[in-house]
């Protein structure tokens, strides 16, 4: 059986341009994102002094890892390749929340995993990094008509995003499976874990799709399905939990694991891939044929190979992320 309620709500469209001319939308996208990215600065400078006491959200970043040049990935930079600003490694970024990536308690400056990874890249490089805080739905075009080299910012590898561009995987796409602190439930790695289980999850997310099929397969096997329920935003799933009218949360592992060192009343008991059944990875996007994306991976390469990797997700509490070794092109997640 499932349950629950699904907000809906309109997201603003593109100009139509009857002869495709692209620096008008480009234009449309600027003052886009600019007033997003205002207005995330702001919510974020109010909640950033409530932040939780395990990551440090201050504009300086004195904890922040650097690293040494890496003449291999320097070497494979094609000789052809022009970055946006020389001597500049120029990347995107959405502020979407920590540990991730948000707006520091100056509510301007971007701190997080994903901005001190890429300092990483640019030390690697023999580069100063520079940051580019854009709206989500706004990087693919950015990126194509050349505002910024790359996108770090918690890009899953899809075959679909592979046909405009060219990947250099760095982290594993998880979603955290959370309950609350004094549940009973202390595991949930496979289908049959949740049978019959309360589960709050976004509507239209790949986490649904999942769950959906943990339920009929559980269902095929004579056992309970799985009760989806939801909610229209954080506050409410996050009552529903602790209140008891759910016994699983189920978003971003990312998101959960600030959320609980923030709240302290929710614990994880597992994750899910996001290409589950098989591994789904999240990595810096580049432009399709660039031939960028071959020194990225040899730069986080060596970065996973010296430690500095490993530190950084650890500093932002996201070890059970980390990839064995980075890849260029992967196969990603079908089109569904």
């Amino acid at each position: 059986m499932f349950m629950g309620r699904t907000a809906v709500r309109a997201g603003p469209s593109l100009p139509c341009t009857a002869n495709g001319d692209i620096s008008n939308v480009a234009s449309f996208l600027d003052i886009r994102s600019f007033f997003f990215v205002a207005l995330t600065a702001a919510l974020t400078g109010l909640s950033a002094a409530h932040a939780a006491d395990d990551f440090d959200l201050s504009p300086q970043q004195p904890g922040r890892l650097h690293a040494a040049r890496n003449d291999a990935a320097i070497a494979a930079i094609p000789k052809e390749f022009k970055f946006v600003t020389p001597g500049k490694f120029t990347i995107a970024v959405s502020p979407g929340g920590p540990p991730l990536s948000t707006y520091a308690t100056d509510a301007k400056t971007v701190v997080g995993a994903d901005p001190d990874y890429a300092y990483a890249i640019a030390d690697s490089l023999g580069l100063t990094l520079e940051i580019v805080p854009v709206a989500w739905i706004d990087w693919p075009l950015g990126l194509t008509s050349g505002k910024y080299d790359a996108v770090i910012s918690n890009v899953g590898v899809t075959e679909q995003r592979k046909e405009k561009f060219d990947f250099s995987t760095y982290r594993q796409g998880l979603h955290g499976i959370f309950v609350k602190a004094d549940s009973p439930i202390t595991s949930i790695k496979e289908p049959k874990d949740a049978a019959g289980l309360r589960i709050i999850v976004g509507a239209g997310t790949n986490q649904e799709r999942i769950l959906v099929k943990w339920s009929e397969e559980d269902v095929a096997a004579g056992l309970k399905p799985i009760e989806l329920q939801y909610y229209d935003d954080e506050a409410a799933s996050l009552l529903a939990l602790r209140s008891g009218r759910a016994d699983v949360i189920v978003q971003p592992h990312a998101q959960l694991v600030f959320i609980a060192a923030r709240d302290k009343n929710i614990k994880r008991v597992g994750t899910l891939s996001a290409g589950w059944p098989d591994r789904s990875d999240v990595a810096i996007a580049t432009r399709k044929g660039s031939g960028l994306a071959d020194a990225l991976t040899i730069a986080t390469n060596g970065l996973i190979k010296d430690g500095t990797y490993a530190r950084i997700l650890a500093h932002w509490h996201l070890s059970e992320e980390a990839l064995p070794a980075s890849e260029t092109n992967p196969p990603g997640l079908p089109k569904y």
